[in-house]
């Protein structure tokens, strides 16, 4: 099929493809892109953690910084975690510089979403001394080229870096009651659940396909993201508007999920044990 007429048509252009069960980069419906990728060793060696995660051509970086602060009087015993996505004009002609704009902020609230509702890390494991001291992460996930399909990139990202976190032991002397840090003795954060994302476009209202690319996403009627965890339990369903699913559907992006999920716990189980410091 001609390039004019993806140019002119692009919709018709796509639904050709797939009629036929395929799309036009080759992947069949339900084919996840190009394995992702985590280079988790040192990717930003000013941070306390980091990784960079790529999804077809969606290029993520994640990098964590920990500081110390007092907790709040409501939360004594807890820590902070302080997700933030940028998508920065340089990544793609649609972003503009200046302000987060509505896609920045809503993949921010979705991260920070995952982290409440997977409990991937418990505050209370933030907390160094109640009431006085505990850690907060900064959590930066900057999108470097975007193709599509962020917020599985940055939930990638995301549970890679902070697998990657290394904390330096803290104390509090007694008699002076001042914090002190011993940089030679560091430990990794307790990672308690391994939330994965699945992104679904919907195509004319019926049509499921995975990890869409920037261009499926502007053709698409709608767009809906599944997270899961190790359990196969839900943790949330990210559906802004578009289409309505069935049921059935709505089931199947499940089971979908739930497969993806077991192949990205695979990644980067693999990844972290082969940069482990021997």
């Amino acid at each position: 099929i001609s390039i004019c007429f993806r140019t002119v048509e692009p919709l018709e252009y796509y639904r050709r493809f797939l009629k036929e069960n395929c799309r036009p980069d080759g992947r069949e419906l339900g084919e996840f892109r190009a394995t992702t990728h985590f280079l988790s060793s040192g990717s930003i060696t000013t941070a306390d953690g980091s990784a960079l995660v790529k999804l077809g051509n969606t290029t993520v970086i994640c990098g964590i910084k920990a500081e110390l602060a007092a907790p709040t009087v409501d939360s004594a015993n807890k820590g902070y975690i302080v997700p933030n996505v940028e998508l920065p004009s340089l990544c793609s002609t649609k972003f503009r510089s200046g302000p987060p704009g509505e896609e920045a902020q809503a993949a921010s609230q979705f991260i920070a979403d995952v982290i409440e509702n997977s409990q991937i890390i418990a505050k209370e494991d933030l907390c160094i001394a109640n009431g006085k001291l505990a850690w907060v992460l900064y959590c930066d996930i900057i999108c470097l080229d975007y193709d599509g399909n962020i917020l599985d990139a940055s939930a990638f990202a995301l549970l890679a870096a902070l697998k990657n976190v290394q904390l330096p032991s803290v104390t509090i002397n007694e008699e002076t009651g001042l914090s002190e840090v011993n940089l030679k003795e560091k430990n990794p954060l307790i990672i308690r659940k391994h939330p994965v994302a699945t992104s679904f476009a919907v195509f004319d209202d019926t049509l499921l396909i995975v990890d869409p690319t920037a261009e499926e996403e502007d053709l698409a009627t709608g767009t809906v993201t599944i997270v899961t965890d190790d359990e196969g339990r839900l943790c949330s369903v990210h559906k802004p508007g578009g289409s309505p699913l069935t049921g059935a559907k709505l089931q199947d992006c499940i089971t979908r999920a739930i497969t993806r999920h077991k192949e990205v716990k695979k990644l980067i189980d693999k990844v972290i044990k082969s940069i482990k410091p021997k």
